[in-house]
């Protein structure tokens, strides 16, 4: 008798199983080109989740009239959807808009083209909208505490807000299930004041485009410095809460070490007229954008940043990621990313004296200011964006998972007879 013919051998794929793709509504009140760290982040994170297959739409004011939103669709297979809404110029912030939607109208997009999460990304009208159509429609819902509103007030002479405003972003946060900030020390201020479902999602940073590489020659000397003078460098809003007095003395003390080092101002705001009178020759190059921004801070030498008001500060970050060593307050950002000495130093909060110490030590040594920037960038290479949106998806799973689970009902207990 002929053996049986053994079957031929099956080759199984030992592949992981695809990840859910799941469809995201992200709100957000502002979005690129707009410039801002809340802007540039958003951007980063819904490009983030398309390249790992989740459909997005995006909930964000019209900047300019007649603009038209990336459209698609589920049935055309497209995984991203501007949804444009009417926008308000912001009082003090005229370059951004705050979104306008009712209630209603976010219902019936919902009810037509239901997500399986909502992403609160910003805590003004349009947030506040969303967070109601969210819950209404039962949805799940996250939010991100990106700015310190209640601590901006004081600059502003509303210090009498602080409170109202506290109470406001208590409510709105613990009406989500999580709220997500970018540091263990914010989370445990928010706990302390009454903020539920607090969780660290760190922040990254585009290390493509922020590179030492985009450093320029024509563009330093176009602020009139060789290449062996000291820039020191400033990205942000020229407003009061980012506390820039401290900037022009520290800028001024390190000046009595080297002479020779330029002052170099990104951005605009307010505050612009009296800076230009305080540093005549200090140079105020504006608004810059995409490359030319990456160019801006590759060609600085060192970053100096004295807010006190920040939730994260992805200026410290970016100018990491382009070889600057950073002189910062020791809280947010700065004091997750910088070492001192190695590259860059951290100031005690609020102690200007040391601050201004610190200043002068740093340019002291302009051979030790290369170095440190060398390690700058290396520390700026271990944020990427791909596995910080990847413990996001983790996130999302988890509260889409827990919102889906039945509901127990509860048994009273039998009393004893």
């Amino acid at each position: 008798m002929k053996p049986h013919a053994q079957p031929p051998e099956i080759e199984v794929d030992e592949a992981p199983p695809l990840r859910r793709s799941l469809r995201i509504a992200m709100v957000s009140e502002t979005y690129p080109p707009e410039v801002n760290g809340v802007a540039r982040t958003v951007a980063c994170v819904v490009e983030g989740l398309r390249e790992r297959n989740h459909a997005v739409q995006l909930l964000r004011p019209r900047q300019r009239r007649g603009e038209q939103g990336a459209m698609g669709s589920a049935e055309d297979g497209d995984d991203f959807h501007e949804v444009l809404m009417r926008g308000l110029p912001i009082p003090r912030y005229p370059h951004l808009r705050m979104g306008v939607a009712s209630k209603r109208s976010l219902v019936q997009l919902w009810t037509l083209r239901r997500p399986d999460i909502v992403h609160i990304a910003t805590e003004g009208p349009l947030g506040w909208s969303a967070l109601q159509a969210a819950s209404y429609l039962k949805l799940p819902i996250c939010s991100d505490f990106r700015t310190n509103f209640h601590a901006y007030s004081k600059h502003y002479g509303i210090g009498w807000l602080n409170k109202p405003i506290l109470v406001y972003l208590r409510k709105f946060h613990n009406k989500t299930q999580c709220t997500m900030v970018p540091d263990a020390g914010l989370r445990q201020e928010l706990e302390g004041l009454g903020f539920h479902g607090v969780r660290v999602l760190a922040r990254g940073v585009d290390t493509r485009l922020f590179s030492p590489q985009h450093r320029s020659a024509a563009l330093r000397a176009s602020w009139g410095v060789a290449e062996s003078d000291p820039v020191v460098l400033h990205v942000g809003r020229l407003a009061p809460e980012k506390n820039l007095a401290t900037l022009i003395e520290a800028f001024e003390a390190l000046r009595q070490v080297q002479p020779r080092a330029r002052l170099v101002l990104v951005g605009d705001g307010p505050s612009r007229g009296e800076l230009q009178a305080r540093v005549p020759d200090a140079i105020f190059a504006g608004m810059r954008h995409g490359e030319d921004l990456a160019a801006h801070y590759a060609s600085g030498d060192l970053f100096i940043f004295p807010s006190l008001t920040e939730t994260y500060g992805n200026v410290t970050a970016e100018a990491l990621a382009s070889g600057l060593p950073v002189l910062a307050y020791d809280y947010a950002a700065a004091q997750q990313l910088l070492e001192n000495g190695v590259n860059g130093w951290r100031a005690p909060l609020g102690n200007v004296a040391e601050f201004q110490r610190l200043a002068r030590l740093l340019v002291g040594d302009v051979g030790g200011l290369r170095a440190m920037g060398l390690a700058a960038r290396q520390r700026a290479e271990q944020l990427a964006w791909s596995s910080i949106v990847a413990t996001l998806e983790q996130i999302y799973t988890g509260l889409v998972d827990a919102h889906s689970l039945p509901v127990r009902p509860r048994i009273a207990p039998q009393l004893a007879t």
